[in-house]
């Protein structure tokens, strides 16, 4: 199967950005607007925020320019998104992010005023309830790693060169890389990044699986210092920062946004890699023998349990499984389902260029879209579910809160998503009584769901603390010592339950979650409350719907903590996650128990 290009990608399969621009000369206008909009305000405020009133009204429009910035930079970014090997596109995206930029450099007067005033006045203008209260009270959070106003102008102006780590792997993963074909059972397989990651990560077939990964492993691995480069030059400016600005680690000045404790952020990882890896050998023994594996390897842990039972699913059957299986988020959700694959807020395709995986954009003003790479698999229902509840909960807190309220801590940004695949296995789960259709939703919330959330993130998570703990310490990395960290790290986790062929080190290689920050954690960290709460609906029902629809709604006007708490969950104890950890081994003792019946 040969990827398309981009332009031979039928419409229907793509998503509908003219909801954000109905041309190219509307864009324009905007990014003149916000043009326009940064020099009234420096104008307008410059060296005059020295009350609450000023402070208030500037904040006003300053507020209505990142509204009009936030429609554009999605337009823009998502366009890019689905072909890099478009230099138009890219071109057109680097153009908006240095304009955005320097309005940013002319408007960081802002904060540096605010942050001048002392303390009480600003707590006077952060207690007044309104629109721009979510704003000032991030810059209390703020105040003390505040620098100089000349040096913040400069960082703001230099934002586009210093995530350019990010653009650069980017380029090099989606626009460069050629991927030969490969060789197996006679046959000749082409290959790609999106075809290992989407379509030969799964493929029944051993010798065809395992090629596929040594033919992939090969080729990223030319691509390893280069890579390797990009993201020590993000580390080292993320360090750089976080000492100018008076942190006492990287690791604080990354946690703060997520308003989350150190602590919290270590015991996601640490349970996780001590208590959950014994299930999961299990379950790796398990898949070896029912697929009568001569040995487990690293390329073997993406097998379904039942390959025979793995049912296509086309999208527009995909429609129904997602309507029904979400049904009992109520009415207004089922409408903006159905609002989704009417407007195509999804893009479907496969193309050369495309972003791999999945992900949602929702800016505020307009509707989310969604990217994916459609296999036919149901693991893409589960995709499409998880991608809808960040749509989901993006649609009720923009609708409930200014946009400077919609700032989730990155902590919680994974619950409304990962609740989305839990409800859906459970919807499944209802619907048929046969063990044998019971094993495959089980394995498919253990395969797809908590191993998606639970290991391969929470890995990754494992990987990026070593890593960042070599950087805080005053030391680099190198394209050597990062695969022998990933590798320590698998062998930790798997122990001799999966054998760790070549290629299994480059596992850093491939995902962009470590140029956001300590974002890999999160993942467990969401699916921890979603666990929680799904269990609560189940039990509780229509009531615990109602907290859960309220917490959406919160947006980023609570800490993580605040929010759990309003669905009825507590994470300042590890017993959530103790329990999430119990449960995911509950499944895996369900699944050999029906394989064996089933024998």
């Amino acid at each position: 199967m040969e990827l398309f290009t981009r332009k031979d990608v039928p419409e229907e399969l793509t998503w509908d950005l003219t909801a954000l621009y109905s041309s190219e000369a509307k864009l324009n206008e905007d990014m003149e607007k916000i043009r326009r909009l940064s020099e009234e305000i420096e104008t307008d405020y410059r060296g005059k925020l020295s009350s609450v009133e000023t402070i208030q009204a500037c904040l006003d429009k300053y507020r209505e320019l990142e509204q009009i910035a936030a429609i554009a930079l999605s337009y823009c970014s998502l366009s890019a998104s689905v072909d890099y090997s478009d230099a138009a596109l890219q071109e057109r995206n680097e153009t908006f992010r240095r304009m955005y930029a320097q309005a940013a450099s002319r408007l960081s007067f802002i904060d540096s005023e605010i942050l001048a005033q002392d303390e009480a006045l600003l707590r006077e203008a952060a207690a007044q309830e309104g629109p721009n209260q979510p704003y000032l009270e991030d810059l209390l959070l703020q105040k003390p790693y505040q620098l100089q106003p000349e040096t913040e102008r400069v960082l703001a102006a230099l934002r586009p060169s210093l995530s350019a780590p990010y653009q650069i792997y980017n380029m090099a993963k989606l626009a460069d890389m050629r991927f030969p074909s490969f060789q197996a059972e006679g046959d000749e397989f082409p290959l790609s990044y999106a075809l290992f990651e989407n379509k030969y990560s799964y493929e029944p077939r051993t010798e065809v699986r395992r090629a596929a990964f040594a033919a992939f492993s090969a080729k990223i691995r030319e691509y390893e210092n280069v890579t390797a480069a990009a993201y020590q030059t993000n580390l080292q400016t993320e360090k750089i920062l976080s000492v100018q600005r008076g942190h006492k680690s990287v690791f604080d000045s990354l946690l703060l946004w997520h308003k989350v404790s150190r602590e919290m952020y270590d015991r996601q990882i640490d349970l996780i890699m001590e208590k959950l890896a014994p299930h999961m050998r299990k379950y790796a023994r398990l898949l070896q023998k029912v697929h009568g594996l001569d040995r487990m390897t690293y390329a073997d842990l993406k097998l379904p349990v039942d390959p025979a039972y793995t049912p296509q699913v086309t999208i527009a059957e995909s429609k129904k499984f997602v309507e029904e299986g979400l049904s009992i988020l109520g009415e207004d959700y089922q409408k903006m389902i159905q609002a989704a694959y009417r407007e195509r807020w999804m893009d479907f395709a496969q193309n050369h260029g495309k972003s791999t995986g999945g992900f949602c954009a929702s800016p505020y003003g307009g509707h989310s879209f969604i990217l994916l790479n459609w296999q036919e698999r149901m693991s893409d229902v589960f995709t499409l579910a998880h991608e809808l509840g960040h749509a989901g909960h993006f649609r009720a807190c923009n609708a409930a809160q200014s946009c400077f309220g919609t700032g989730v801590s990155s902590y919680f940004i994974e619950a409304p998503s990962t609740m989305n695949e839990l409800l859906m296995a459970h919807y499944l789960l209802k619907t048929n009584p046969d063990k044998r259709f019971r094993r495959w939703v089980l394995s498919c919330m253990v395969g797809n769901t908590y191993y998606h959330n639970f290991v391969t993130h929470l890995l990754e998570a494992a990987y990026q603390r070593e890593v960042y703990r070599i950087v805080d310490a005053g030391g680099g990395v190198q394209a050597e010592t990062l695969s022998r960290i990933m590798r320590d790290t698998l062998q930790k986790f798997w122990g001799d339950a999966v054998e760790l062929t070549e290629g299994a080190e480059l596992t850093w290689m491939r995902q962009p979650h470590y140029y956001m920050g300590l974002y890999s954690y999160t993942y467990s960290a969401g699916l921890t409350v979603a666990t929680q709460v799904c269990k609560r609906i189940e039990t509780v029902g229509q009531s615990a719907v109602e907290d859960w629809k309220r917490v959406l709604a919160a947006g980023g006007t609570k800490t993580p903590l605040e929010l759990a708490q309003m669905a009825g969950v507590d994470i300042s104890t590890d017993g959530p996650l103790l329990d999430a950890i119990e449960t995911v081994g509950g499944l895996i003792d369900e699944i050999c128990q029906l394989t064996e019946e089933l024998a």
